[in-house]
């Protein structure tokens, strides 16, 4: 029965970051030229897109595989918490085509907005626990391990 707990409770947590690693990142490595078009919507420079590009792949790739070994699991949810509220902010902008009411391009944005909150709520059940009681823990050790594969003993 453990070994059917710790399968289960890696694929939650590949389930969680499959997005990132490997599709966004295999993504942002095959289309790099494509990936930095993209960011260049939201900067403009080009330097500035392809060093954003450059450090969204770090985070999608390090912080996937962090999460899915449990070390410093928690840090590295937060940090995909952010970095899916801050894509959400500068790349699914529901309110910047003026259409949400009529249905158009605004709309669609509208669900990828909510499902990057979403995606980093899901990271911050990691980073913070289930409950107000595991709150504490990650202020007071952030960078510790949540240890997601340790099976507890019954009494």
């Amino acid at each position: 029965m453990a070994s059917l707990s710790v399968a289960i409770a890696f694929g939650v947590r590949l389930l969680l970051v499959l997005l990132f690693l490997p599709f966004s990142a295999l993504d942002k490595i095959l289309n790099f030229k494509g990936a930095v078009g993209q960011a260049r919507q939201a900067v403009h420079a080009t330097g500035l897109a392809t060093l954003l590009i450059l450090i969204g792949l770090g985070v999608e790739i390090g912080m996937s595989l962090c999460i899915l070994t449990g070390t410093a699991d928690r840090a590295a949810a937060f940090v995909l918490a952010g970095y899916c509220g801050v894509t959400a902010l500068l790349w699914k902008q529901f309110w910047a085509p003026g259409d949400f009411w009529a249905g158009g391009k605004g709309r669609e944005l509208f669900w990828d907005f909510l499902k990057n909150f979403a995606l980093a709520g899901g990271f911050l059940l990691i980073t913070f626990g289930t409950g107000a009681g595991t709150v504490d823990s990650f202020f007071a050790d952030p960078l510790a391990s949540s240890h997601p594969y340790v099976v507890q003993a019954r009494p």
